[in-house]
């Protein structure tokens, strides 16, 4: 193993580092493609003749973040931290669904950096607002960098509610075929090689290319509005998870729906030998 003392080291005086406002449209395009990568069949993701346009996946949000996280990792981490990073846990919040047409400004500040046993915990915290300054998504994204150090535990939180799984009320496979990152990278325009370039997911440590985190999470959530929102996306507010096991390609894992009360449910998910691929997930929504 690599001697601690050559392992790069991650100050907690990074906490306040900001990047952007970074500011894009959002077309009809991306928002179609971006259900279509999930296998999406709800026609309101592609009705381009409705009112507002498609309907966004609630996870969308990832994909108008994705440059402004490449841009703060850059800064504040360096290449040589960036690639011993794991995406470790999600919280969003929805104020509204993003709409075609949108002109919407993201902004990205280093909102902690705590000691991790595996490494160092970065949390980024993500604001985007419309052309009127007015708030639509607020994303804090944490990513544990494995075998570097910090001299803080920083300061921030990622304002996640607390879990409370449950018993499992019902299962629901999902098949990822072998090409499911190639798609999912090209529809969502998140381009990170260790989801499609076997020979640099290989010399970052993994086995093969894996399905990216926010595939599997947003596929989870497909399932989840599915099951227990009647189908309609728009109701959900809120939605945390932990990033607990790797997708390999082909393969399929089994989201799980836990615990239900009013406003409030709990999922999870794993593979197919049980083993744990999403954890601790919440989502809020809105009663119909």
């Amino acid at each position: 193993m690599t001697p601690s003392t050559t392992l790069p080291r991650l100050p907690a005086t990074l906490v306040g580092i900001t990047v952007g406002p970074h500011t894009q449209e959002v077309e009809a395009r991306w928002l179609m493609a971006y259900a279509a990568a999930l296998g999406e069949a709800d026609p309101r993701y592609y009705d381009t003749a409705a009112t507002a346009g498609p309907l966004a996946h609630p996870l969308f949000s990832v994909c108008y973040e994705w440059p402004v996280a490449l841009a703060i990792r850059d800064r504040a981490l360096g290449q040589a931290v960036v690639a011993r990073g794991v995406h470790a846990t999600h919280h969003l919040v929805i104020h509204r669904a993003p709409r075609a047409g949108d002109c919407l400004s993201t902004t990205a500040r280093v909102a902690a950096v705590e000691r991790r046993r595996a490494g160092t915990l970065v949390l980024l915290r993500f604001e985007t607002v419309d052309a009127e300054g007015r708030p639509v998504t607020t994303t804090v994204h944490g990513s544990v960098y494995r075998g570097v150090e910090t001299d803080g535990a920083g300061s921030g939180s990622s304002d996640a509610p607390a879990s409370e799984p449950g018993p499992t009320r019902w299962e629901t496979p999902v098949n990822v075929s072998a090409q499911a990152a190639h798609v999912y990278t090209e529809c969502a325009r998140i381009w990170n090689p260790i989801h499609t370039d076997v020979a640099v997911a290989r010399a970052a440590g993994l086995p093969a290319i894996i399905l990216h985190g926010t595939a599997t999470l947003a596929l989870c959530l497909s399932r989840v509005i599915a099951r227990d929102l009647g189908g309609e996306p728009g109701r959900v507010r809120a939605l945390t998870a932990r990033f607990a096991g790797m997708v390999l390609m082909p393969s399929t894992f089994v989201v799980r729906g836990r615990a239900l009360r009013a406003g409030h449910l709990a999922f999870d998910a794993v593979d197919a030998a049980g083993r744990p691929v999403v954890a601790d997930g919440t989502l809020t929504f809105a009663e119909p």
